[in-house]
């Protein structure tokens, strides 16, 4: 591989011209696909097979109107004050315009279904006094009822007497015969009053169960208690993950062109869905940052510039090639910023070691284009195994069966490898297009003269009692800053994560605020009924049903949605007490999911369905995936390491440290975003469960970068030991040679990755902040102080390989060792033009 890599760069500082141009066509290509072909972005996350897909697919042929995405406008008067008659009026025009919306299944005024409740609230009690009204008119009229009957049987049997008594008697038949006929008629009336009786005894039912209908909803009000605001429920007829920007975007702009003044209007985070942007102020200060670093090191804004180019070049092949699939692959809006992230943090650094490299060479009196032939062969060689571990890392989280990561996974690794292409093709294209004036001035003029670069006095290891200190500290704090990760809960960014000025966050709060925090995370539960029930027994089950699931722990309110058309799938609105990430909302789903409620002698089994529901399921199944992902990913790249390395000892080394920095990155993560510490500093306006595909992604990112700093220090202490050093001396001259360029690149790093913790994207947030936090305390706490005392303590031992598989490893050569010895160039003058 060196070898190659060798003849690669010399070939590329040749061609310099063909290999911009080919890189520009490729460029304009993946720009032109993604004109061509890209497509919509989604703002939700979904796990195909989960219990809440399985619910929403139920229901997309049970009850479609249930089925489609909901998304929430808050409607509030300017001054605070109640909506007037005339404003109120005008909301409502206004939303009757949003509801012809293409896209829109309909809109909830929240006016007309307030006054709508009102008068069935006014009707029921009216029907049910008018029932105590008939019911006494029923008991006056069977008391007159009764009375005559008493009396007209006591005239039959007086008659009957005297018959019997006086024998023929026409005069008394007839009068037995009349007294029959009057006692028949009121056989016929008591029936009738019967009949009356029964029909009253329907109604009152029916009543009683519109009555119970209201009171287990009553809590879910659309208009708050002093009138100055006001919810308006917006129902898309595509699922939620279907739902088009262009749809959502028509719903905003019509509605706030048609509001009333004196009105304004928020929207939910299931509406307001921000463009993707991949130019915010937090990227552009990471990057002048990184500029910075450069400039510091290199000495030449030339120099400095060149890998920032090259990974802007990176960034801009791999996130086009990537948006251009979004038109036939469903793309959550992360994924793109994500790759992103990762192109420019690598992109930077791989071309930094390079140019490090091929910089020391220079000085030292190398031609050029040996120079670039050996640096690409050297720390190109050591770029393209460290970028294979992230590959590792990133890729294996298609193994995790959940398809919206391993999507993500894929465009990182597609932004990995395109860095790891740019840096060992482009870079010495660049290098050779510059030339000598990579190096400050006064520089060439040492390079011209050739002078040998004078061996630096060894510098002494450390004593066993400093190397024992520097592992009790270093690992000490990374425990204490870790134990936040104990308490962490997953979950994803609701309104309240956003912005404070956002209209996402206005919304949240002002629905919390107004009508409780479960207002804004309803959840859909779904009975399902061994027999169908219509009509009156169809309402009935429902009031049933619904008062059952009122006396669940955790439900303020429950309002019966629908029924399929042969009633044995009954659909339920249930409004939890907490919001849509709080723990008791997080047990109510869990309680309903394994609750049975019970209808007459059947038995009803419940499924949820939700936002909230949705969230939890996602997390449950990430977490249910990390176990094996951290599995595969330390499996493959330890047996990467001990081929790199030659060592058992050094990738375990490696691999414990990267455990520290996670448990350290989760802990400073689960601190700032959930406990909310020094979430002024970092944006954190409502401390909420942390992302839950964080950890995840956390492990692949995190493991690769880490990888990275600990071969190009170890690969430098290695080659200290093969060329005869002492085990202990080769670690601090390993340090020593790779402490600059590694302090350097993790600056840049750091840099980068905090950049994205100031995004407009809520999850690109706390991304942005582990990945900076966990590369700060890998690079500068784990590679830099924790492992040259392991590796010091160790000695020897710390190079130990079986003999058996010593035999059979590959000699990958990974510093580059055998390509020097074998490429050793007379130094050269510098041209006396290149030079000034």
């Amino acid at each position: 591989m060196a070898e190659l890599l060798y003849r690669l760069g010399r070939f590329t500082a040749r061609r310099v011209w063909w290999v911009i141009s080919a890189w520009v066509v490729v460029l304009a290509l993946a720009v032109g696909a993604f004109l061509a072909f890209g497509g919509a972005m989604s703002s939700t996350m979904t796990i195909p097979g989960t219990p809440t897909a399985q619910v929403t697919d139920r229901l997309k042929t049970e009850l479609p109107v249930a089925s489609g995405g909901t998304g929430q406008v808050v409607i509030r008067s300017g001054n605070g004050e109640e909506l007037t008659a005339a404003q109120r009026e005008g909301v409502s025009a206004a939303l009757r315009k949003v509801a012809g919306l293409d896209g829109v299944d309909q809109v909830a005024d929240p006016f007309t279904s307030t006054d709508t409740r009102a008068q069935q609230a006014k009707k029921i009690t009216d029907g049910l006094a008018q029932v105590e009204d008939g019911r006494d008119r029923l008991d006056q009229g069977r008391k007159q009822l009764d009375q005559a009957r008493s009396q007209t049987e006591a005239g039959i049997e007086q008659t009957e007497t005297a018959l019997r008594q006086a024998g023929t008697n026409p005069q008394l038949k007839a009068t037995l015969t009349r007294l029959k006929a009057t006692l028949a008629q009121l056989d016929k009336q008591q029936a009738e009053l019967d009949k009356q009786r029964a029909t009253l005894e329907k109604s009152e039912r029916q009543l009683l169960t519109g009555r119970d209908l209201l009171t287990i909803a009553q809590d879910i009000r659309m208009v708050s208690s002093d009138g100055s605001t006001a919810t308006a429920t917006v129902v898309f007829d595509l699922p939620q993950q279907e739902i088009t920007p262009e749809t959502k975007k028509a719903v905003t702009e019509t509605l706030d062109a048609a509001l009333p003044d004196g009105v304004t209007a928020d929207y939910s985070a299931e509406i307001a869905q921000g463009e993707i942007q991949l130019g915010g102020v937090g990227e552009a200060v990471g990057l002048v940052v990184a500029a910075v670093v450069l400039i510091i090191m290199t000495g030449t804004l030339v120099a400095a510039g060149l890998p920032i180019l090259n990974a802007l070049f990176g960034v801009g092949v791999a996130v086009a090639g990537a948006m251009a699939l979004s038109g036939s692959i469903e793309m959550t809006s992360v994924t793109p910023i994500l790759g992103a992230m990762l192109g420019l943090a690598v992109g930077i650094d791989y071309a930094l070691f390079i140019l490090h490299r091929h910089r020391r060479q220079l000085k030292a009196g190398m031609t050029v284009e040996e120079s670039i032939g050996l640096a690409n062969g050297t720390s190109g060689n050591a770029v393209v195994f460290a970028g294979s571990t992230v590959l590792i890392a990133l890729l294996a989280l298609n193994v995790t069966g959940i398809p919206f990561l391993a999507l993500m996974g894929t465009v990182g690794a597609v932004a990995i490898a395109v860095a790891v292409l740019l840096t060992v093709t482009m870079t010495p294209a660049l290098l050779g297009l510059l030339g000598h004036r990579l190096l400050p001035r006064r520089e060439r003029k040492a390079a011209a003269q050739a002078a040998p670069v004078p061996a630096s006095a060894p510098a002494r290891p450390m004593t066993i009692g400093s190397a024992v200190l520097r592992i009790v500290i270093g690992v000490g704090a990374l425990a204490l800053i870790a134990v936040p990760a104990a308490s962490m809960r997953l979950g994803l960014p609701t309104g309240a994560s956003e912005a404070a000025d956002s209209t996402q966050y206005r919304a949240y709060t002002a629905i919390t605020e107004k009508f409780g925090a479960g207002a804004n995370g309803p959840l859909v539960v779904v009975a399902d009924l061994g027999d169908g029930v219509t009509g009156d027994d169809l309402t009935a089950a429902q009031a049933g049903l619904g008062k059952q699931l009122m006396d669940v722990d955790g439900v303020t309110a429950v309002a019966s949605i629908g029924a399929n058309d042969k009633g044995t799938v009954l659909v339920f609105q249930v409004v939890p007490t907490g919001g849509p990430t709080s723990e008791s909302t997080e047990d109510l789903v869990h309680d309903l999911r394994g609750r049975t409620l019970e209808l007459g002698s059947d038995k009803v089994s419940l499924s949820v369905a939700g936002s909230a529901s949705a969230n939890l399921d996602i997390s449950e199944k990430l977490a249910d995936a990390l176990p094996t992902y951290l599995a595969l990913v330390v499996g493959l790249s330890l047996l990467i390491l001990i081929v790199v390395f030659r060592s058992i000892l050094v990738p375990l080394i490696a691999t414990g440290g990267f455990v520290l920095s996670l448990f350290a990155a989760l802990g400073g993560v689960t601190a700032v975003y959930q406990w909310g510490w020094l979430g002024g500093l970092f944006g954190v306006t409502d401390p909420a469960p942390i992302l839950n595909f964080l950890p995840t992604l956390l492990v692949g990112i995190l493991f690769g970068l880490a990888m990275d700093y600990q071969l190009f220090l170890t690969s430098g202490m290695r080659e200290a030991y093969a060329h005869g050093a002492p085990a202990r001396q080769a670690v601090t001259e390993g340090v020593r040679a790779g402490r600059a360029v590694v302090t350097a690149a993790a600056i840049i790093m750091i840099s980068v990755f905090g950049g994205f913790m100031f995004s407009h994207m809520t999850m690109i947030r706390p991304v942005g902040f582990a990945l900076a936090f966990g590369v700060l305390v890998d690079a500068f706490v784990v590679r830099m102080l924790i492992i040259p005392a392991v590796m010091h303590l160790a000695g020897d031992k710390a190079w130990w390989l079986p003999r058996w598989l010593d035999r059979i490893l590959p000699d990958v050569d990974v510093e580059g060792a055998k390509l020097e010895r074998h490429h050793q160039a007379p130094p050269a003058r510098v041209p006396e033009t290149a030079a000034r």
